[in-house]
C-alpha cells in the first residue's frame, strides 16, 4: 500500500535509524459487519502502525473507520481479515480470556467520560484497576506519573473537588501507572473547555516525552492532532495519508481536502467504488458508531474492575 507522508518544513530533521519499534500494528486488517445488502466494510486492507514512544494521532472524517482501527488494534473487536499485534503478541486466534488479560495488563484506556469513582479521592481512583485486580504497582513509578501530571496537591481530592482538566488528569494517571505498552486515547479533550483540553493534550505530549509512553490519538480536532510525532489519516476504511510533526493549519487542510473527497483514492487505485446511497451510509454510521460504543463500554469495565470479575465468573472465561 502506498502512503502519502509530508512533514512541514520547519520541522527537525530526522536522523536515519533501523526499522522502527512498534509498540502495537496492524497488517491487511479488514472488519466486515453483516453480509449481503446490509453487508459494511468499516476497514478495508489497512496497515497502520504505533512506534514505540510517539504520539500517534489517527483523524478522519465521520465514518472513515479510525474508531474501528482502534477497536481492532486495542483487543476489543476481532478482525475479518488481517493481523494485529500489541508488542510481540500476535492478537489473532487469542482466547476471550486472554484478550481480557492482554487489555488489563498491556492497554491502558483515556476516554471523553472521566470514569472516576466519586468515593474515592484522587490516588485511589489511580490506583484502582490494580488494587482490584490485586497487582502491586512499582511505588517510584507512580510517584513519577503523579509528579510528571501535576497531582501531588490534588491526591487527598476527590472528582467532585476537582475540575474537569484535574480529573481527566487523574484518568490518564491511571492508565500510565500500570505501564501499558499502548494508551488508546479516545477524544480525551472532547468534553474539556479549551484551556483544561490544552492541559490533558500537553500532559499526554510530556507522558511520550518524558515518560516514554506510546499513545494512540482518535481525534477529530486539529489543534489536539498537532501534538503529536505523526497523524494518519482514515478514509472509506483505508489509510490514505499521513504527516509528521504537522500543525493545526496542515491537519486541517489535509481534513478539508478528505471530507471534500479531493484526497479520496478512486477505483483507478485498484479499489472499489463502493458508493452507496445517502440513506444507506448513514444505516452504516450509525452501526459502527453503536458497536464503537459498545467496545468503549468494555474497555471501561476492564480499567475499572481488572481481573475481579472475571475471578468471579471463574477461570472458563
Amino acid at each position: 500500500m502506498s502512503i502519502e507522508t509530508r512533514r512541514r518544513p520547519d520541522a527537525a530533521p530526522r536522523t536515519a535509524r533501523s526499522a522502527p519499534s512498534w509498540a502495537a500494528r496492524a497488517e491487511a486488517v479488514s472488519k466486515v459487519y453483516g453480509s449481503g445488502e446490509t453487508r459494511v466494510t468499516a476497514l478495508d486492507g489497512v496497515d497502520a502502525g504505533f512506534v514505540r514512544g510517539e504520539l500517534t494521532a489517527v483523524m478522519g472524517p465521520s465514518g472513515s473507520g479510525k474508531s474501528t482501527l482502534m477497536q481492532c488494534v486495542a483487543g476489543l473487536d476481532r478482525v475479518s481479515a488481517g493481523r494485529v499485534w500489541i508488542g510481540e503478541q500476535e492478537l489473532t486466534g487469542l482466547s476471550e480470556r486472554a484478550l481480557t488479560e492482554l487489555r488489563r495488563d498491556r492497554v491502558g484506556f483515556v476516554f471523553q467520560a472521566f470514569n472516576l469513582l466519586p468515593t474515592l479521592n484522587a490516588r485511589e481512583n489511580i490506583t484502582l484497576p490494580a488494587d482490584l485486580a490485586g497487582r502491586q504497582l512499582d511505588a517510584e513509578w507512580v510517584e513519577q506519573v503523579v509528579d510528571t501530571l501535576g497531582l501531588r496537591p490534588r491526591l487527598a481530592h476527590r472528582p467532585g473537588e476537582l475540575s474537569g482538566g484535574q480529573q481527566q488528569r487523574v484518568a490518564c494517571a491511571r492508565a500510565l501507572v500500570g505501564r501499558p505498552e499502548l494508551i488508546l486515547a479516545d477524544e480525551p479533550t472532547g468534553n474539556l473547555d479549551s484551556r483544561s483540553a490544552g492541559e490533558v493534550l500537553g500532559l499526554l505530549r510530556r507522558s511520550v516525552d518524558d515518560l516514554g509512553q506510546t499513545i494512540a490519538l482518535i481525534t477529530h480536532d486539529p489543534t489536539a492532532a498537532a501534538h503529536a510525532d505523526r497523524v494518519l489519516f482514515l478514509l472509506d476504511g483505508r489509510v490514505v495519508t499521513e504527516l509528521r510533526s504537522p500543525s493545526a493549519a496542515e491537519v486541517l487542510e489535509t481534513m478539508a481536502g478528505l471530507e471534500s473527497g479531493a484526497a479520496a483514492p478512486g477505483p483507478a487505485a485498484g479499489r472499489p467504488d463502493r458508493t452507496s446511497p445517502a440513506g444507506a451510509d448513514e444505516v452504516a454510521r450509525t452501526a459502527r458508531r453503536l458497536h464503537d460504543q459498545l467496545g468503549v463500554f468494555i474497555a471501561e469495565v476492564e480499567a475499572l474492575t481488572g481481573d475481579h470479575a472475571s475471578g468471579r465468573s471463574g477461570a472458563g472465561q
